[in-house]
């Protein structure tokens, strides 16, 4: 997904009606209204003037527009604010529309696209308008419960109540080139406190630099992005995937230091070359949501071999730039594996890593705690798993993604406490036996696969840095393979295999390795 057009005269979005909006995304002469007439409680008459005013200037009966369509032929039902009408404000008739066309979609088990552009709520109608934002909340809660896609395109204005409820609980979320985007409104804040509210700060740009937003993108692209998005969110059955020639790859007889050394090759193919030759398509997504990215981590959207996924990958260095992984990105890899678990997607990770970020900014931002949630999210996840080992896995930042239905590795990846000389110099002193310890601590991909951490090889002919596409789509069709084979799983027993994996780890019946 990415920025483009959608600007008019000096800087100021264009503001789209509702129903250019859904003209914009819906295939032509597909659109069905759900809206019924709406109903008042009784009010004064400058409301009733106002409301009046409204119906005539936007040719809308309520600041919101419901129904459905088809997108590239698929079912997708649509709420969308006419910021015409009382400036997008939601009252409880508005709420109510809202509440029955998102109880409906879930009822008829739709994906859902959001579209507000709105001030907030409607302070004619006071505390019980500002109240609707929890309806429309449990109603948004009840749709992802039942496992159904929710996106939002964030429109200029998007601002108040609605920002803070339904704008802000999409799966997936984007906004409009240059909308203003935010929970106070500028001209709120001046009245308040006698001084303009710093400028760009509520910019879509800003937000998607910020990691709260996932794209910024006009309008005429958004049922190309719909359509790739919900192909991937709910992708058709997937045909045979054929079993891979790696099924039968025995372990590689390199000692480990020679693993570690060709791991670090910086020609070595990582997440990004994985994906441009494996992955039938990608779609990047961006950030936390709550205003943390993190450059270290890769979070998208992906398919292999017709099975989407959502792919963690942990970025290989590059020079002149820091992609430790920090807290923020591991709290980012928490963004994903609620979504594969909302989705019901299976979860890829890509480990391939010099370690955990080593910062005072690290600690104090909770990186030790985002490691244990990733572990405790991970062993539980309801959805199928899969982790793959690329290259590098030191540490903590290895570990974080590393519990999985299935690990594949490559024939040089490796797995440690630390690296082998962080390991040396705590055992010896000194960084010199690196090469000893990693043979001594068990980290290569063979004994990995020898104590049963590692479930599939990936052969390197002799190394991956020599054979990048030949590599990547060698093991992307081993992904495919895994991801195919899960899916058809039970849910409970699959979980139950995962659990079981982890804990013979080190019993009497398996030689053990000293993960932690």
């Amino acid at each position: 997904m990415s920025g483009g057009a959608g600007m008019s005269g000096a800087g100021t979005p264009t503001r789209l009606t509702a129903r250019q909006v859904i003209d914009h995304v819906v295939d032509p002469g597909t659109f069905v209204g759900w809206d019924a007439p709406v109903s008042y409680t009784p009010h004064d008459a400058a409301y009733e003037a106002d409301l009046q005013a409204s119906r005539e200037r936007s040719g809308e009966d309520e600041s919101v527009i419901t129904g459905e369509g088809r997108v590239r032929g698929r079912r997708v039902a649509l709420v969308v604010c006419e910021f015409r009408f009382l400036a997008g404000s939601i009252g409880v008739a508005a709420a109510d529309r809202l509440v029955q066309a998102i109880e409906r979609a879930t009822r008829e088990g739709l994906p859902l696209l959001a579209g507000p552009s709105s001030g907030g709520t409607r302070m004619q109608e006071g505390t019980l308008a500002f109240l609707s934002m929890v309806k429309i909340t449990a109603a948004v809660r009840r749709h992802k419960e039942a496992g159904l896609p929710y996106l939002v395109y964030l429109r200029h204005p998007t601002t108040g109540g609605v920002m803070a409820s339904w704008g802000s609980l999409g799966h997936i979320t984007v906004a409009e080139p240059g909308a203003l985007v935010g929970f106070l409104g500028p001209r709120v804040f001046e009245a308040l406190y006698g001084r303009a509210f710093p400028s760009g700060v509520q910019l879509a740009e800003n937000l998607h630099e910020k990691g709260i937003i996932d794209a910024v993108l006009p309008a005429d692209e958004l049922a190309d992005t719909v359509h790739r998005v919900l192909s991937l969110l709910q992708p058709e059955p997937a045909t045979n995937v054929p079993a891979p020639d790696t099924l039968s790859v025995a372990p590689s007889s390199a000692p480990a230091w020679e693993s570690v050394e060709r791991s670090r090759n910086p020609r070595r193919p990582g997440v990004r070359t994985l994906l441009r030759y494996g992955a039938a398509d990608v779609l990047p997504l961006n950030g936390t949501g709550q205003g943390e990215k993190d450059h270290g981590l890769l979070l998208a959207l992906a398919s292999f071999g017709q099975v989407p996924c959502v792919v963690l990958g942990q970025e290989r260095p590059r020079p002149g730039s820091d992609t430790a992984l920090g807290p923020a990105a591991l709290r980012e890899a928490r963004r994903g594996m609620r979504l594969a678990e909302e989705l019901d997607l299976p979860l890829l990770t890509l480990i391939d890593t010099a370690g955990a970020a080593l910062s005072r900014e690290a600690e104090e931002g909770g990186l030790a705690g985002e490691i244990a949630r990733c572990l405790n999210d991970l062993v539980g996840l309801q959805c199928p798993t899969v982790s793959v080992l690329l290259g590098q896995g030191a540490g903590g930042g290895a570990l974080a993604l590393l519990p999985a239905d299935r690990t594949i590795a490559a024939w040089h990846s490796w797995l440690s406490p630390l690296p082998p000389e962080g390991a040396s110099a705590i055992v010896h002193r000194d960084t010199d036996h690196g090469a000893e310890m990693a043979e001594h601590q068990g980290i290569s991909a063979s004994a990995l696969h020898r104590h049963g951490v590692v479930d599939h090889l990936v052969d390197e002919r002799p190394d991956a840095a020599l054979e990048p596409a030949e590599f990547s789509r060698r093991l992307a069709a081993a992904i495919a393979w895994e991801l195919a084979s899960l899916r058809s799983q039970p849910r409970q027993a699959m979980l139950a295999r995962r659990l079981t994996k982890y804990h013979r780890l080190g019993s009497a019946d398996s030689a053990g390795i000293a993960l932690l």
